[in-house]
């Protein structure tokens, strides 16, 4: 009874001062609306970012071959022929901190349409994950080649919007033939505009097509040559003791080591220049090159003490402009945040001041009737947080009204932050408690006789 007694009186004399209430309310609303729809406008800012960002390859993993060395003469790096399309697979399969990955066949050729030529910046093999990867899955027109595509090494192609402007500027390239090293290509699509990286290369100057078809019909690097026997040898080779397979009644009996060394064959070992992944977030980059390193170390059958015969690589300057972006708005938001409640405290804490000294008489006349002194410390604090409640939920509605009208009117991207709204609310109150206790605890000191003969 006591609480609800006091929040009456509260009440009460609040609304003896409608527009006294409302006014000193005015600084929590705008402090708060400003907050909440600075927020909602910053998260949506960031998750722009973070999705141009992304695009760029923020989460991209680059897998290449290790450095090759012969008699102390080193090769330089990637000159290693280490990476299969089945490493490729692999990783795609059993690492889950991967969301995707493709093989890039890479070449520098020049490609002519009907009178006109153009050398790409970029000429990729890949498969259709490697729009998945770059997070590039709008195409202008058209559209993407298909695995059977790929298994099937054929010629068809997309390319970027780069090479569609300089090669076809008054026509539709989708379903024409453009020619890689005499080659005939056919166009499946266009790839939407991305623009050029952060380090000022043009993502749009591209053709993308089956690594298959890049590698065994353009480049012309098709494998590297292996002598299978040599894995196979045995101290059987040089002895009569087996000369021939033990297993006489099969009807197509396999080669024993013996002959195996006597006619050697040579195996094509399919190799590719290096593989593409994107990580499934940025925070698991670190868990995704765990993976992969321990996957790949296992299928080139590595030793413990033996070096990595690849190398793994990530775009760290896109995540760390990403992290200082995303850092640098989160601490200008929040220094926002508190001067504009700071205000509206400073402002209660001005108003509940005046009206301590306007009702002196009436604190004096509370004590001495029988009031206690935490009776009048309550009533003043209840008084404080109430108007400060009220100014955080009126806030919160109007910030929510203006993110909306800044999405609505002007375009801008906006994402409704709840941890914001739950943050406001918190604030808020704790802004009338804070701000509220000065004047409440001046009220409770004052004495009786004192506070009766106030004029």
């Amino acid at each position: 009874m006591t609480i609800y007694r006091t929040l009456t009186t509260a009440a009460r004399a609040l609304r003896r001062n409608v527009m006294r209430s409302i006014l000193t309310t005015l600084g929590i609303i705008i402090g708060v609306a400003a907050v909440i729809a600075m927020m909602d406008i910053g998260n949506g800012s960031a998750s722009a970012i973070a999705k141009t960002v992304a695009s760029m390859g923020a989460n991209n993993l680059l897998v290449f071959p290790g450095m090759a060395a012969s008699g102390g003469v080193s090769f330089g790096a990637g000159s290693n022929v280490t990476l299969t399309p089945q490493d490729c697979q692999a990783v795609a399969d059993e690492c889950p901190a991967i969301k995707a990955a493709a093989p890039v066949v890479r070449a520098r050729v020049q490609i002519v349409y009907s009178g006109r030529n153009w050398v790409p910046q970029t000429v990729i093999g890949s498969t259709p994950d490697y729009l998945v990867v770059r997070d590039w899955n709008n195409l202008t027109a058209g559209d993407i080649f298909t695995d059977a595509d790929v298994r099937n090494a054929a010629k068809v192609c997309v390319i970027g919007h780069t090479i569609a402007t300089q090669l076809f500027p008054n026509e539709d390239p989708v379903g024409k033939e453009l020619r890689v090293k005499n080659i005939p290509f056919k166009i499946l699509g266009v790839l939407s505009v991305k623009g050029s990286n952060m380090m000022g290369s043009d993502q749009d100057d591209i053709l993308l097509a089956p690594w298959t078809t890049i590698k065994f019909r353009v480049s012309g690097t098709s494998s590297s040559v292996a002598n299978q026997s040599a894995s196979t040898v045995s101290s059987s080779i040089n002895t009569l003791k087996n000369p021939y397979p033990a297993n006489t009644t099969s009807l197509y009996p396999s080669r024993d080591t013996l002959q195996a060394n006597d006619s050697p064959v040579s195996v094509r070992f399919i190799n590719i220049d290096q593989i593409v992944a994107a990580a499934s977030s940025t925070e698991e980059i670190p868990l995704a090159i765990k993976q992969m390193t321990q996957l790949l170390r296992e299928r080139h059958h590595l030793r413990d003490d033996y070096p990595d015969d690849f190398q793994v690589a990530n775009l760290t300057e896109f995540t760390n402009a990403l992290s200082s972006t995303t850092v640098m708005m989160t601490r200008l938001l929040l220094a926002v945040a508190a001067i504009s409640l700071v205000v509206g405290g400073v402002g209660i804490m001005n108003i509940m001041l005046v009206s301590v000294t306007e009702r002196t008489r009436e604190i004096g006349l509370r004590m001495a009737v029988g009031a206690r002194t935490d009776d009048i410390l309550w009533q003043f604090m209840i008084e404080a947080i109430i108007l400060c409640m009220v100014g955080g939920i009126i806030g919160i509605a109007l910030g929510l009204l203006t993110s909306f009208l800044v999405w609505y009117l002007l375009s801008w991207p906006t994402e409704i932050s709840v941890g914001a709204i739950i943050a406001a609310i918190i604030v808020s109150a704790s802004v009338g408690i804070i701000f509220g206790y000065y004047p409440a605890w001046k009220a409770s000191k004052l004495d009786p006789i004192e506070a009766l003969r106030y004029e």
